[in-house]
Formats: structure tokens, C-alpha cells, sequence
């Protein structure tokens, strides 16, 4: 360029003085310094897999501690008659999540189901789509929707005599009917004498329906002087069904007080002040799978929680040691650690349940199997961190101004290890909950007789109704398969926030 002005060859008139009359200083910085853990938030925040992981985790976590508060069926609520019935999201759902399931009946089953309807007014028969024919050809199947809560039906059951006297009492108080005429036993079919819903007249062994000429069902109760002349049945003060005319016999006296049946659905009602309702369906022994689970999960997260903080706690000091002073000492130590890291953990967990649960308790040995080589893996984390750092500078300026072994171990170089001691830990837990599970499942460990359950345990009691009510086994695979996933991707996210090299980056 022409007008370029060659260097040294300025005119003195070109120089003037910047800010003559202004005193200069050091400008206030218009942004706050950022630290180490809101740097690691910041990062954490951009990786959208690991913030959703860690909302589902959250989630999860709020179930398992929430559920059990204020669910209505307690910890030790087991009810046989209403075993593996289907998730019911409330007592008036109709058409989804009802408790319902599509079902092939032949014809005595049809009528079965078709009897507890028309008897206690709760058909199980929610909706028939049609008949169609065997497959031999030969026999009728009746496709329906069948309520799995309805088809329980009534039920026999031995009351104390206070017990019946305040059933007869709620009947008249609320008008609603519990009990039913008892039926003569020697009517019933002969491979059913027990099932207290043939009260209709049957033919063969197998309780087919005999029904009149008009194809209504005829029944079987017990009257005045019916069943070999039964004379030593009570007197009935409360209602009775339409076409009662008061010869029917509603109880008889036991040994213990009276033997009576009922409509199951209805005095389920009557004892706990609800319709019957499970939104995860119930166990194969008749436990709320919604709230077992939530106390499975419950207990999974506090074991490994705790397993993880002791197993951190220890780690980190062993660790600690080992890389801070090296030498003889750290080989010696290794030495150690190798011993045990050579016992594979299933043994160890195998011979701590059959030997040391009875004297301590089947947790307490558990907890010990898993903290005995846990903090194995920590300790070698820190072990590694400390030798990255002993010699950095500022350790040896500490250790110049006269800083203590103690203070430079756990104020100068364990902080910079922090980050990824936290994610070695935090990805502790899910091991933890996926072992103990397996442990359970393989039932190696039994926690019925701890009085608690786990995730584990409710797969292994799912396992063998896997073909026929796969709801006991889906709920507890479905859980535990989303918190394996999602603290993977929570620990991927806190490895990359904890990252030192990448700090300040995207910005």
C-alpha cells in the first residue's frame, strides 16, 4: 500500500496519549469464576442421554420409597384366592388394564363362570366374542373376556362366632350381600367337593352342568332337613337372596364357630374397606406385586447404596496409602489384594449364606460378601489417581511449607481424584443390584425368612409362571432391566463431566 507508514519512520505528531486524564486499573471481570463441580453439572447437563437416566433413575428411586408408604396392602399381605390375578389400575377400569384377560372356555367352564355370575350378580364373563369349534372338531369353545377378579367367586370360610355376627351386621347395615346359602356336599361333583361355587346340579365327575328344560341352571342348597338330615345348622338373621323362602341354610356350626360361603369379591370388601384392585396384578402366592416390588427395589437400593459408601470409604484409604507411599508397603498391600480378588464372589456369597446367615442374619451376611472384595476395584482407582499426582507442583510446594502427610493425602490429591472415585462408585450400584438379583434368582440367597423381598427374589418366584401369568415375571424384568440401563448411561455422563481434560470445553 502507498500510504503504509514504514516502521521508524512515524512522525513524532502521530503519537498521542491514550486516556490522559483517566487513572487506569484492572477491569471487574463481568462473569462469575466457574468451579470444578459446576463445570462437571454444566457438561453433565449437555449429554441429553445421561440427564433423561438420571430423571428415570430419580423416578425409580421415588417408587421404591414412596409405594410402600402409602400403599393399602402391607409388606405381609398375602391373599391365596386372589392369586396372579391381572394388573388392574382401579376398581372401575373397563376396556384397558382391567384385570381382564381373552380366554378359550369349553363348554363346562362357560357355564362355570356363567353360574358365579348369575349367583353374586359379578359376572366373569366381561364380553363373549363368539363360539368357535375344537380343533378335533367335536366340542364348542366359548372365546370371552374373563375378569380374573369375578371368576374367584364365593368361597367356603370357617368365622369365629363374633366374626359372623359382625358379617350379618355389615349385610343389613350397607345392603349388600356377603353370604350365600350353603350347598350339600354330596351333590357337588365328585372332583370338585371342595369348590364352593357349584351350587348348581351337575352330572359326571367332571361338574358338568344338568341344567332343567329350559336350560336354567337348578340348584343345590341346603335346607331345613336336607343333606342326610342335617339338623345342627344356625339360625341366619340377615338377608337372604331373591327365591329365598326361608328354608335355605346359610351357615353351620364348627368346631371353632361357623363355617359359611361367601362372595369373595364382596367380604374382601367387607374386611378392608375396598374393592380388590392390584396394578401390577399379584404374586403366585397372592402378594400386591406392585407394592412387593416397590419394597424389592426398596431394599435393592439401600444394600447397594450402603455397599457402595463402605465399599468407597475403605477403598479410598487402602488406595490412598498404596499410591502415596509406594514402595515396599504398596507391594506388600497388592500383595494382599490379590489374595482376595483370586476368591471368585459367588463361593464366597454361597458359603457366607450357608454358614455365617445363621449366626448374623441373612443380609447382614450378604452386605459383608459384597463389602469383603468390593472396594477392591476403588482402591485401585485411587491407587492409580495418587500416583498421577504425588508429584505434581503444588504437591511439593504443600509438602515445602511444611504440609503433613495426612494433609497432602486427603486435601492436595484425593480432591483431584474425586470425579472419578464418584463415578467408579455411583456405577458400583447397579453391579450390586444386578448381583444380588442374580443371587436371589439362582436362590442362593433367600430373604423370606429375613421377612423382606428383593427384585431377585420376585423374578425367581415368576420364574415358573413365566408361560401362564408372565405379568409375575414382566414387571420385575421390565424394572430391572431399565435402572441397568439407565445407570450405565448415568455413568457415562458422570465419567465425561468428571473428565479434568475436558474441562471448560463447549463453551
Amino acid at each position: 500500500m502507498t500510504d503504509k507508514i514504514e516502521t521508524g519512520n512515524i512522525p513524532k505528531e502521530k503519537f498521542e496519549f491514550a486516556q490522559r486524564e483517566q487513572a487506569l486499573h484492572d477491569v471487574k471481570l463481568d462473569t462469575k469464576p466457574i468451579g470444578y463441580f459446576r463445570d462437571a453439572f454444566n457438561r453433565f447437563k449437555r449429554n441429553k442421554g445421561s440427564v433423561v437416566s438420571a430423571v428415570i433413575i430419580l423416578l425409580l428411586l421415588l417408587y421404591a420409597i414412596i409405594t410402600p408408604i402409602f400403599s393399602p396392602y402391607s409388606a405381609t399381605f398375602k391373599d391365596g384366592f386372589y392369586s396372579t390375578v391381572l394388573p388392574k389400575i382401579s376398581a372401575k377400569a373397563n376396556g384397558f388394564w382391567d384385570g381382564t384377560k381373552r380366554e378359550r372356555l369349553g363348554e363346562i367352564k362357560y357355564d362355570y363362570y356363567s353360574a358365579v355370575g348369575q349367583e353374586t350378580g359379578l359376572n366373569p364373563l366381561k364380553k363373549e366374542y363368539g363360539t368357535v369349534l375344537s380343533d378335533d372338531g367335536l366340542s364348542t369353545l366359548y372365546d370371552v373376556k374373563l375378569d380374573t377378579y369375578y371368576k374367584v367367586g364365593c368361597q367356603f370360610l370357617d368365622l369365629k362366632p363374633e366374626e359372623y355376627a359382625a358379617l350379618m351386621k355389615y349385610q343389613n347395615d350397607n345392603n349388600v350381600q356377603v353370604i350365600y346359602p350353603m350347598t350339600e356336599e354330596s351333590k357337588r361333583p365328585t372332583a370338585y367337593r371342595s369348590d364352593a361355587n357349584y351350587w348348581y346340579r351337575t352330572t359326571g365327575s367332571r361338574g358338568k352342568a344338568d341344567k332343567d328344560e329350559n336350560g336354567n341352571f337348578v340348584d343345590i342348597y341346603m335346607r331345613d332337613g336336607s343333606d342326610g338330615g342335617v339338623t345342627d345348622l344356625d339360625k341366619y338373621d340377615s338377608l337372604r337372596i331373591d327365591g329365598d323362602d326361608g328354608t335355605l341354610q346359610y351357615a353351620f356350626k364348627n368346631q371353632t364357630g361357623y363355617r359359611v360361603r361367601v362372595c369373595y369379591y364382596r367380604y374382601f370388601e367387607y374386611v378392608n374397606g375396598f374393592e380388590p384392585c392390584f396394578v401390577f396384578g399379584t404374586t403366585g402366592n397372592g402378594q400386591d406385586l406392585f407394592g412387593a416390588l416397590a419394597r424389592g427395589a426398596r431394599f435393592s437400593f439401600i444394600l447397594a447404596i450402603s455397599v457402595s459408601l463402605i465399599n468407597m470409604i475403605i477403598g479410598a484409604i487402602f488406595g490412598a496409602i498404596e499410591g502415596y507411599y509406594g514402595g515396599a508397603l504398596d507391594l506388600v498391600m497388592e500383595r494382599f489384594v490379590e489374595i482376595l480378588s483370586g476368591v471368585p464372589f459367588i463361593i464366597l456369597a454361597t458359603l457366607f449364606q450357608f454358614h455365617l446367615s445363621n449366626k448374623v442374619g441373612v443380609v447382614p451376611s450378604l452386605l459383608f460378601a459384597f463389602v469383603l472384595t468390593g472396594w477392591i476395584g476403588t482402591a485401585a482407582t485411587v491407587r492409580t489417581q495418587f500416583y498421577r499426582f504425588k508429584h505434581q507442583e503444588y504437591v511439593l510446594a504443600a509438602r515445602t511449607l511444611g504440609a503433613k502427610d495426612a494433609r497432602l493425602m486427603f486435601r492436595h490429591i484425593f480432591p483431584n481424584s474425586l470425579g472419578t472415585i464418584i463415578t467408579s462408585s455411583v456405577l458400583v450400584i447397579p453391579g450390586v443390584i444386578g448381583t444380588e438379583s442374580m443371587l436371589s434368582y439362582l436362590n442362593i440367597v433367600n430373604l423370606e425368612g429375613s421377612g423382606t423381598t428383593s427384585v431377585g427374589a420376585l423374578l425367581s418366584a415368576g420364574q415358573g409362571l413365566m408361560s401362564t401369568d408372565p405379568h409375575v415375571l414382566l414387571f420385575p424384568a421390565v424394572f430391572l432391566a431399565l435402572l441397568m440401563i439407565c445407570f450405565n448411561l448415568f455413568g457415562n455422563g458422570l465419567r465425561d463431566a468428571f473428565n479434568p481434560s475436558l474441562r471448560g470445553s463447549g463453551e
